[in-house]
């Protein structure tokens, strides 16, 4: 493809990855909000991110199946619309504050997010070189980043107005008092989400009716597929890859965990709702650093191995910090994650796809598939939380920053080494 032919899907795909960042990080806001308005604790209250993030594990094969009969372009205008029905299960699941009705439509936002990542990311990795797969994922992070930071604040500054000022004033209540407001707050919802479903159905419709070519990854691999590739039978053939889907299940927990629960480990740290809700955002904007880092520097100055391998290292030790800290400064670590975080994704999917060949759509499928991880692991945070607090809950990323480290350093290698031998 020319350049010009390369940027404009570019283009579409990065405002798809803005919806992708949006409609994913409004859950930093809304675990709180739920928590509040249908009185949770705090493992219920992570429900969220795992109706929301384990539809990726479910509905990953089938997003394949779909994209093989579908294509890219129609695939994407599919997902688009799926989750534009999981918002608009929002409006009734407020209006009765049904809690399992919340957590079905969040499920369903996931699914159609499921089959836009399955489509979006093997073509941006696909479109130009091997090389610099990294920093074109990079600029898909900022425009994800910026979404995501933008989301929490437009949603909290709606939802989680005044909510400390409503704690307190809830436990003075008597209890069909306290229904009334509770039942006020989760009607707050209803017109944000309103709001995005309309968005989502304009932009399926220009998505279906775009100039988005079709890709044939097949034919456009050449980038290391290897010359013994035709021998290749089963992606289990593919060591290198199904340790990926590993560590990518790991990352997306740890990145997850950083962005969901530093508005509530604020609050542990005596930070008022009215501020810590602005934290995740925080969070997301030291990604964006990290992105734009990944943007300038990947290939130019280091490999996606090099920024993988300082990504982990970096994560481990804010992590330790934000542990032995306290207060604001304790925040600010856990915020500071999201730099760590930030070349994770862009390094780890172009090393676990390069070489799959006529694979390529179902190694994508398993590594969305991965992105469960951002289920299971807020669960267990939120499980420790309970039982222990917040703060010490975060000793469960180390040891996954040490298995992405793991992979950056000779992971990635894995059953390579027989053909780089020869």
């Amino acid at each position: 493809m020319t350049n010009r032919n390369v940027l404009n899907p570019l283009i579409i795909i990065g405002a798809l990855f803005f919806v992708f960042g949006f409609v994913t990080w409004l859950s930093a806001v809304l675990i709180p909000y739920l928590q509040l308005a249908c009185e949770l604790n705090n493992f219920q209250s992570y429900l969220v991110a795992f109706a929301f993030y384990i539809s990726y594990f479910l509905m990953g094969i089938p997003s394949g199946w779909l994209l093989k009969t579908t294509g890219f372009k129609n695939g994407l205008s599919v997902g688009l619309g799926l989750v534009a029905i999981g918002s608009l299960l929002f409006i009734p699941a407020a209006m009765s504050r049904f809690y399992p009705l919340f957590l079905f439509g969040l499920f369903i936002q996931g699914s159609g997010l499921t089959v836009l990542q399955t489509a979006s990311n093997p073509y941006v990795a696909i479109l130009g070189s091997k090389e610099s797969a990294a920093r074109r994922i990079s600029f898909m992070g900022i425009c994800n980043g910026i979404a995501g930071a933008l989301a929490p604040v437009i949603l909290g500054a709606v939802i989680l107005n005044d909510a400390d000022a409503l704690k307190k004033k809830l436990g003075l209540l008597n209890p069909s008092q306290r229904i009334e407001e509770l039942n006020s707050l989760a009607a707050k919802v209803i017109m944000p989400y309103l709001i995005i479903t309309g968005v989502l159905i304009v932009l399926a419709i220009i998505v279906r009716f775009s100039a988005l070519p079709e890709v044939n990854e097949e034919d456009t691999d050449g980038q290391g597929a290897g010359e013994d590739l035709p021998v290749k039978t089963s992606i289990l053939q593919f060591p290198h890859l199904l340790i990926g889907v590993l560590v990518l299940f790991l990352y997306t927990g740890v990145e997850v965990i950083a962005g969901n629960s530093i508005i509530g480990y604020g609050a542990f740290q005596g930070i008022s709702l009215s501020v810590s809700k602005f934290f995740t955002s925080f969070t997301l904007v030291s990604m964006l650093g990290g992105y734009l880092i990944g943007i300038v520097c990947i290939p130019r100055f280091f490999s996606q191995e090099t920024a993988l391998k300082s990504s982990a290292v970096l994560g481990i030790l804010l992590a330790v910090s934000a542990i032995f800290s306290s207060g604001l400064t304790s925040v600010v670590f856990v915020a500071l994650l999201g730099l760590a975080n930030s070349l994770m994704w862009p390094s780890i999917w172009p090393l676990a796809i390069a070489g799959l060949g006529r694979f390529t759509k179902t190694g994508s499928a398993l590594l969305v598939m991965a992105i469960s991880g951002a289920a299971l692991l807020p669960l267990l945070y939120g499980y420790i939380t309970d039982h222990s607090n917040p703060q010490q809950a975060y000793w469960i990323v180390v040891p996954s920053y040490m298995a992405i480290g793991y992979y950056a350093v000779s992971g990635h290698k894995t059953g390579k080494k027989e053909k780089n031998n020869r």
